[in-house]
């Protein structure tokens, strides 16, 4: 299984997947530049090597990038808009030449205007800030855009699993890469599924199977949580701390249909050594596969989980 963290660059790729492999991860996520900035820089090309080379000596796959906090591509007509789609643009362009697997990105907030007209301006975003990417690195690309759920607060897009789906249908056929979804568990439980129960991971595996399709969603983003279930407040909390708890979790690493995805952790590094014990708390509570090994999630569609795999 693949079980990792959202790993800080401290300036350099390279030292993300050092620390990402020193915490026990096999997976890791990382911002490409300062994610509260609209400025950033074009990836150093000796940085992007020493990266690729740190993830094939400790078999790190995939490279999850998450997008600028300050994206909003649900954005009305205004300068918040053409920043996001300029730096949406950069994200993509980072994520091609650092040679990441996933770039996950919010859907945004529509204040002031309708929920569809939101959906719409994500869409169209996204095709312009693909259609702006320097031709130069999209050759081969090997990158796919994730869309978040998210804890759906307000105007905010992507709590509704339906929204993604449909901003998903609208946007696939302009860009030239493929587009699925990260699920965050923190984000469903407080928008309404409750994972700490049986029935609410099944209402949630049910919802996502016929809304969005299993197989594309690749990455799930595992936060406990300090908010209750429904109250749409984006609290994360480290493993078993929180609402979630480690049953749930259990239920959530072991089920049959998702134990091929890559958990990524984005919990709470408040004190020494956090980060190593949300790792061990993941591992800990994945249980053997049974000798009848369950039937692999078909890897067709618009994204794929990741290639290669082993053992926690």
């Amino acid at each position: 299984m693949r079980i990792g963290i959202h790993s800080n660059t401290g300036g350099s790729l390279e030292r993300a997947a050092v620390n990402a492999h020193q915490l026990g991860a096999n997976t890791l996520q990382i911002f490409s530049a300062s994610p509260r900035m609209w400025r950033a820089k074009t990836p150093d090309k000796l940085q992007v090597q020493l990266l690729a080379a740190e993830r094939a000596k400790h078999d790190l796959t995939p490279l999850v990038i998450h997008s600028n906090y300050l994206i909003n591509l649900a954005a009305p007509p205004s300068a918040v808009r053409e920043n996001s789609i300029h730096a949406f643009r950069g994200e993509l362009e980072r994520g091609l030449i650092i040679g990441a697997e996933y770039l996950v990105v919010h859907p945004g907030n529509y204040r002031g205007l309708t929920r569809e007209q939101g959906m719409l301006n994500v869409a169209e975003a996204m095709a312009l800030a693909w259609r702006a990417v320097d031709d130069a690195v999209k050759t081969k690309p090997s990158l796919s855009v994730l869309l978040e759920s998210t804890a759906g607060a307000g105007t905010q897009l992507g709590g509704d699993l339906s929204e993604l789906a449909i901003i998903q249908q609208l946007a696939t056929k302009y860009l030239d890469i493929p587009i699925g979804f990260c699920l965050d568990t923190c984000h469903c439980h407080v928008y309404g599924f409750d994972l700490a129960t049986q029935a609410g991971f099944d209402t949630l595996l049910t919802t996502a199977r016929e809304t969005l399709g299993l197989e594309h969603i690749p990455v799930i983003h595992s936060n406990d949580t300090k908010a209750r279930c429904g109250s749409h407040l984006d609290r994360h909390a480290n493993i078993g701390t929180g609402y979630i708890g480690l049953e749930g979790f259990r239920r959530i690493l072991n089920h049959p249909d998702l134990r091929e995805k890559a958990f990524i952790l984005e919990t709470p590094d408040d004190k020494p050594g956090d980060h190593q014990r949300d790792v061990a708390a993941l591992k800990e509570l994945v249980s053997p596969k049974k000798s009848s090994t369950p039937k692999k999630l078909s890897q067709s569609g618009t994204s794929a989980g990741p290639k290669t795999r082993r053992s926690t």
